[in-house]
């Protein structure tokens, strides 16, 4: 079993924020993996099947970003998961050029507060995640108003191809060890 969870807000007006990308990724892989209508469960939209023979849950908190670990822990007790082989997490990162991805097996929340409610309430670091670089704001915008606004037309492209990229390296450790899969994936060259 494999629960791969992206974050984000839910609502239309933040569809389309930077802080979304998570939710972004999760929908690329239902497009790929052509599952059904999301259902709601565990305080999130969810869609599942099979990969492999592995039943693997895609999962979209709807309890807005701060307060994600709340879900992830619902769904971690409802299907008895173990984190550290179960879970993958998606999200943002202001530390990552717009358009990279970066993948971790376990780590720290690095200041992003809906990773932090996840790391508090899973209770445990030691699972996988995959961050996807949206660079910082400029020094006139603060982080909070930089995160929930919009890609600008010139990064756009970068971000639709690092959420195709993240969700290839998502369907990639359905199959082979996240070691192997991190290996392959952080040694590609940057997009932007």
């Amino acid at each position: 079993m494999k629960l791969v969870v992206g974050l984000g807000n839910p609502g239309k007006e933040y569809e389309k924020t930077r802080h979304n990308v998570g939710f972004w990724c999760i929908e690329k892989l239902e497009d790929k993996l052509g599952v059904g209508r999301p259902y709601k469960k565990w305080q999130a939209l969810v869609t599942d099947t099979k990969v492999g023979g592995e039943r693997v849950y895609l999962i979209r908190p709807q309890t807005y970003m701060n307060l994600s670990g709340q879900s992830v822990k619902e769904a971690i007790l409802a299907l008895g998961a173990e984190p550290s082989r179960d879970l993958i997490l998606i999200y943002d990162d202001l530390d990552l050029p717009v358009g990279s991805i970066r993948l971790r097996e376990k780590g720290s929340a690095g200041g992003h507060n809906g990773v932090k409610s996840v790391l508090q309430l899973a209770g445990s670091h030691e699972f996988p995640r995959i961050r996807i670089g949206i660079g910082r704001p400029p020094f006139d915008i603060t982080v909070v108003d930089y995160v929930l606004s919009g890609f600008p037309k010139k990064d756009r492209d970068h971000v639709t191809q690092a959420v195709e990229i993240a969700a290839d390296a998502v369907l990639a450790s359905l199959e082979e060890p996240f070691p192997i899969v991190m290996n392959k994936f952080n040694s590609r060259p940057s997009i932007s």
